[in-house]
């Protein structure tokens, strides 16, 4: 992880942990501290969740959550299940934010990877609810995160991390173009909305999702492989309507904008 980065996240979390405490609320666990680099292959269509644990000022709106994310764990068969519908139903996400003392806990999935490969910097493991997850970012909170989809979605929301992502030559891409000419890379479809959605339907998105103006869906089949990397520890995230997840790409953010 760069220096700078590391002094940004340092302040960042210490200024959380002030407002926090002021509010009442403890702030999240500090799980970034002693972080390794992991790499996943063979991940595309895989599933997985992730972990919200989220404090700051509710009244002010400036939350920041920690990200802890299932990959490489919870499966013991290796049959591309890292969030089994058993545990992760049954979580009860009011009891886990009590039982930390924060603002809230948010469960992010079920999600399926549209990645060929992953590098990502994983800090402490922990069991939430008989859920494994290991910390993997820290992620500007928006204020509309658990509620109706539209107020989410076409809005793109800041994350911290120092993460590649990997999709090969000749694996189809679902892109989203914003009005501003940037480019989003699908990383993972949600299967939280709509729990039928499989990774064989996302090349007909296109036809059902609801896209504000000047907002485009395409779809390519890679000619070359795409490397997704963040922009100084940054990255920039957006959703669709149906809460599938994307990455920008482009200039420093990607090997190129596909």
């Amino acid at each position: 992880m760069h220096a700078d980065t590391k002094k940004t996240i340092g302040f960042l979390t210490m200024a959380c942990c002030m407002v926090a405490l002021l509010c009442g609320f403890a702030d999240v666990p500090k799980d970034d501290e002693n972080i390794k680099l992991l790499r996943f292959d063979g991940i595309n269509g895989n599933r997985y969740s992730e972990i919200f644990l989220i404090s700051g000022n509710p009244e002010t709106k400036e939350l920041k959550g920690g990200v802890y994310q299932t990959i490489g764990l919870n499966d013991p068969n290796n049959v591309g299940d890292t969030a089994p519908a058993a545990i992760l139903d049954k979580m009860d996400m009011k009891a886990l934010a009590e039982e930390y003392g924060i603002v809230k806990a948010y469960k992010n999935g079920q999600r399926l990877w549209t990645l060929d490969w992953l590098e990502v910097n994983v800090g402490t493991q922990r069991n939430f609810q008989g859920l494994n997850g290991r910390w993997v970012m820290w992620l500007d909170v928006p204020e509309h995160l658990g509620g109706s989809q539209d107020k989410v979605a076409y809005r793109p929301m800041t994350g911290k991390r120092d993460t590649q992502f990997g999709i090969n030559k000749g694996t189809r891409v679902y892109l989203l173009d914003s009005p501003e000419g940037i480019t989003y890379y699908m990383k993972s479809a949600s299967q939280i909305l709509f729990p039928d959605q499989t990774y064989d339907s996302l090349k007909d998105l296109g036809n059902t999702l609801t896209l504000p103006e000047g907002w485009k869906f395409r779809t390519v089949v890679l000619d070359k492989d795409l490397v997704l990397t963040p922009n100084d520890g940054k990255c920039e995230i957006c959703q669709d309507s149906f809460g599938n997840s994307y990455d920008r790409t482009g200039g420093p953010y990607s090997s190129y904008n596909p």
